[in-house]
């Protein structure tokens, strides 16, 4: 059974999810979600004897939402982990994150690998060697300020869109993402168009849901939104660009934590497997291969819950 609880932290309150006993694995969550989204891996990886946290991070769900934008950069999320798995009475955990939370993740495997014993990331890979331009920088001069990056930079605008009509926002965001949408919508680079907004690159939702998606679990992120609002959520959009001066200390850096790469086959970031496993490979050596999920797009721990608990139940094994 889930628990709910909250931790205090230095200078925030997390509220978090827990279920089960052994070692810890903390699971951290992408945008738009919340602790919600691993709500079939807690149950899983419980079964199988592990100790599992869900947090709802900085600016989600239950947990502080603090107002100042650049109280929402890299290391200071990175620095929630390391205080979670702290304030849990652990030296060490596993670490798994999906969508911004891997990059989460990587970056607590990256800053204190004494802390992490293993760390899998779900659609996005470790971050890249460091470019000449700052992210938002070269988004806005290469796509003349349409990607959707720089269309989330400006405060209250993607905020409006989004909480406009909560249903209709989370129907074309987990529909239009997922491995259920039609082929023939691929937008990439997703470019927002003039005058439209980000859910106009996702397809019309069906009038019937997709089998891993139900009403209940669209009714549970729009009460979760309808209370926390999109604001902390963007905002670690907001500094990707402050993120590339901060982490200039770790370029070049290496993983050195057992790492495992996961992946739909139908996210848009796939690029194939031998592409995917050199460029993991390159930033974590003790990278143990990319796993990518047959008909799965980029929510796959929710796509596909049994398979991906499976994959990870084997490396936490493994490890």
């Amino acid at each position: 059974m889930i628990e709910h609880h909250d931790v205090e932290l230095s200078g925030i309150r997390l509220h978090v999810a827990e279920q089960g006993a052994g070692p810890l694995v903390v699971l951290l969550h992408g945008f738009p979600e919340f602790w919600y989204s691993w709500r079939h891996q807690l149950a899983g990886l419980a079964a199988a004897g592990y100790r599992v946290v869900a947090p709802d991070q900085r600016g989600y769900g239950r947990s502080d939402r603090p107002a100042d934008v650049g109280a929402y950069t890299l290391p200071q999320l990175a620095g929630d982990v390391i205080g979670l798995i702290r304030a849990l009475g652990e030296k060490q955990a596993f670490v798994v994150g999906h969508d911004w939370g891997a990059m989460v993740a990587w970056a607590v495997a990256t800053m204190r690998p004494d802390m992490v014993r293993a760390v899998a990331g779900v659609s996005v890979p470790p971050l890249p060697p460091r470019e000449p331009q700052p992210p938002l920088r070269a988004a806005r001069e290469r796509f003349g300020g349409r990607f959707y990056w720089n269309y989330f930079e400006t405060p209250g605008v993607a905020e409006a869109e989004f909480g406009k009509d909560l249903d209709t926002t989370f129907r074309r965001m987990l529909f239009g993402a997922s491995g259920s949408r039609p082929a023939d919508r691929e937008p990439v680079p997703p470019l927002v168009p003039p005058g439209g907004g980000f859910l106009d690159l996702a397809p019309e939702p069906p009038a019937t849901l997709p089998a891993w998606l139900t009403e209940a679990d669209i009714a549970a992120y729009v009460e979760a939104f309808t209370e926390s609002g999109f604001t902390g959520g963007l905002n670690w959009y907001r500094n990707l660009d402050r993120n590339w001066e901060l982490t200039a200390v770790y370029d070049g850096a290496v993983i050195t934590a057992p790492a495992l790469f996961v992946i739909g086959e139908r996210d848009r970031a796939f690029a194939g497997v031998e592409a995917m496993d050199a460029a993991v490979a390159t930033l974590a050596p003790g990278h143990r291969g990319t796993v990518v999920v047959p008909g799965a797009g980029h929510w796959v721990q929710q796509e596909a819950p049994e398979r991906l608990t499976g994959i990870l139940r084997d490396f936490l094994d493994g490890v």
